[in-house]
């Protein structure tokens, strides 16, 4: 299934930080929806289940450098879910904390 995903998605699944910025950098759309997942929710759901997998703590790189290239950190996927859904699913703090600072700056009357 791999070999059908876009480039972002791809990056995205292998936690590829640098080749994520680069594809945006390059003019991917940060809030590109592939298959029923937005890139942030793909990313919020692959740092939480590689770290549910593996045992090794849970990571924020690929959902932070979507956010840094404005990715909406409210869009929610075809299936309805929120990145904050998705993140509060797995206990992914570090993605929340993120997610609602980007939120709360993005807020009518809040800086």
């Amino acid at each position: 299934m791999s070999d059908y995903w876009t480039p972002a998605h791809y990056a995205v699944e292998n936690e590829d930080a640098e080749a994520l910025a680069r594809l945006l950098a390059d003019g991917s759309d940060p809030n590109e929806v592939f298959g029923n997942t937005t890139l942030l929710t793909h990313a919020i759901d692959v740092e939480g289940d590689g770290s549910l997998q593996s045992g090794r703590p849970l990571t924020v790189h690929t959902t932070a450098v979507l956010l840094a290239f404005g990715a909406d950190p409210e869009l929610a996927d075809p299936d309805g879910d929120t990145p904050l859904d998705i993140a509060n699913q797995y206990g992914h703090g570090l993605a929340v904390q993120l997610l609602r600072a980007h939120i709360d700056g993005r807020a009518p009357g809040r800086r």
